[in-house]
């Protein structure tokens, strides 16, 4: 019977400490000061600059969300850190 508790005590264990995942969906860019962020024609221009040819850019949950084309000519949604420019998670749209 202590065997049954101490390998139930470890499996919750090791439960409690493994991170949440996440849906595909879930992407976060944090709650930032308005003031700080960069408006819609620098994400743009930013995206651009990376070589995506952008063809609409809107907020969604805290991120930018620009869709664009790549080099390849294959169409994205980019999910885009506010603040920084940075992508923060790149889909393939068919």
């Amino acid at each position: 019977m202590r065997n049954i508790i101490t390998i139930t005590a470890a499996g919750l264990l090791v439960a409690a400490t493994l991170p949440a995942l996440a849906s595909d969906d879930d992407v976060s860019c944090g709650q930032q000061n308005g003031a700080q962020q960069m408006s819609v024609q620098d994400i743009a221009g930013k995206v651009k600059g990376m070589g995506y040819d952008v063809r609409s850019v809107k907020r969604e949950n805290g991120c930018y969300e620009v869709y664009a084309v790549d080099k390849s000519g294959a169409r994205l949604e980019l999910k885009v850190d506010p603040v920084t420019g940075r992508i923060v998670k790149r889909k393939h749209k068919s």
